[in-house]
């Protein structure tokens, strides 16, 4: 039988202590933005309590890349959209992880691939970037909601305009189709687990900082589906970046506001999902 390894089995002010399962080991891919490797941290492969997963996902048909065919190969081995802002956003992120609470993060993301039998249970937090232009298919969509239902958590983030936003509608409907995805009220614990994230605003990516939106994705949103119980089992950043902020989170060019409400909010949505 299947089992979700829950990311908390203890918690202690200031800390969180997370199950560490059988997980596949790490592997890094090619990156549509980073034509070579990044260099790995030192501690690369040191054993720690979360570790920041980021699902990988076959493209859809909005899929910009496989419209015009910028880039071509099998999702399964990188190159594609899943890889976007991948892995400097990553790691990024796990570093800021780790100067502004006391969790211990691993250095490096994990890259998960839902058709991997039971993989995707060893992860009790998962992201993904741009969902408004991903093809998720029927059995990734029943193993999905299967992985919620068990206590999972998924973040959706860099979907834009109201076309990508039907598509990610009606993808979710393959997940959950009897349950809504609303917007998140004000005083959600998830906007109040570390930071209190009462003045959010819309966090622009790198390339539309002139525009200060991208497509016709003029306001922000901050969404969620949640479990019977109260729950958020699934996050999404309608008409933000966030995966930018952490990109950029050490780029003068780029706006630090942007990189402190994504890291907050980053921050917030892990801990609350090892405490929720």
């Amino acid at each position: 039988m299947k089992k979700l390894l829950l990311a908390c089995v203890l918690v202690v002010p200031g800390a969180v202590i997370a199950a560490i399962g059988a997980q596949q080991p790490f592997r890094e891919y090619p990156s549509v933005e980073y034509g070579e490797s990044i260099p790995l941290p030192p501690d690369w492969n040191k054993r720690a309590e979360f570790i920041f997963a980021r699902l990988m996902f076959p493209g859809g048909p909005l899929d910009g890349y496989q419209l015009t065919g910028r880039f071509t190969g099998p999702w399964q081995k990188g190159l594609s959209l899943w890889t976007q802002d991948y892995p400097r956003a990553d790691r990024s992120f796990a570093a800021a992880m780790r100067r502004l609470t006391r969790v211990d993060v691993r250095s490096v993301e994990q890259a998960v691939n839902p058709d991997d039998g039971d993989e995707i249970y060893n992860w009790p937090f998962i992201y993904a970037v741009q969902v408004g232009e991903w093809g998720l298919t029927e059995p990734q969509a029943k193993k999905l909601r299967d992985y919620l239902l068990r206590g999972g958590f998924f973040w959706g983030d860099d979907c834009h305009g109201s076309e990508e936003l039907a598509y990610f509608e009606k993808t979710m409907k393959m997940v959950f189709p009897e349950r809504e995805l609303v917007d998140i009220p004000d005083n959600d614990p998830i906007f109040h687990t570390v930071f209190d994230l009462d003045q959010r605003f819309q966090i622009v990516g790198a390339e539309h900082l002139r525009e200060g939106h991208k497509k016709d994705g003029y306001v922000a949103h901050w969404k969620g589906i949640y479990d019977d119980n109260g729950r958020i089992m699934v996050a999404f950043t309608q008409n933000s970046n966030v995966g930018d902020s952490w990109e950029f989170l050490d780029d003068a060019s780029y706006p630090a506001k942007f990189s402190i409400m994504g890291t907050q909010t980053g921050v917030n949505y892990v801990l609350y999902s090892m405490t929720h």
